[in-house]
């Protein structure tokens, strides 16, 4: 059964809503080396649906380790924990950037789970936004 496919106008809505940022790792779409897709909050086989609530503007990196997973485990208590949802939470409520902008921690325990789970802090990402830092464009304003 095939899919169909998001309207131009409901892309556009998500990645302006999100201000062309990925909304889990706050990673900027121009200095990505590949298109940011729309991920699904609720992904479509766990009953989610195409309405711009359960849609976020993530990058390739987050949307492929979220995949269809809507829990994981804190890696600090070890309890199944909610990942992060762009529509219901606030960034700055689960997570702060460390000293150096350079790594994101998790200040709650959804944002110490979506980190770990979507592993938001890999090497490549931290160098990234150690160079945008320099650059002075991070990190993006919330």
């Amino acid at each position: 059964m095939s899919r169909r496919k998001l309207s131009h106008n409901l892309r556009n809505l998500v990645k302006s809503r999100a201000r062309y940022t990925c909304e889990y790792c706050l990673a900027i779409a121009a200095y990505a080396f590949h298109p940011f897709p729309i991920d699904h909050i609720v992904p479509l086989a766990k009953g989610g649906n195409d309405e711009p609530e359960n849609l976020a503007y993530a990058c390739q990196f987050c949307n492929i380790r979220k995949y269809d997973k809507i829990q994981d485990i804190d890696p600090l208590t070890g309890q199944k924990t909610r990942l992060f949802n762009p529509r219901l939470d606030s960034w700055s409520d689960h997570f702060v950037w460390s000293k150096n902008d350079t790594v994101i921690v998790g200040s709650s325990a959804i944002g110490r789970t979506t980190i770990s789970s979507l592993d938001m802090n890999r090497t490549e990402a931290i160098n990234l936004r150690r160079a945008l830092r320099d650059f002075g464009v991070h990190p993006p304003d919330l």
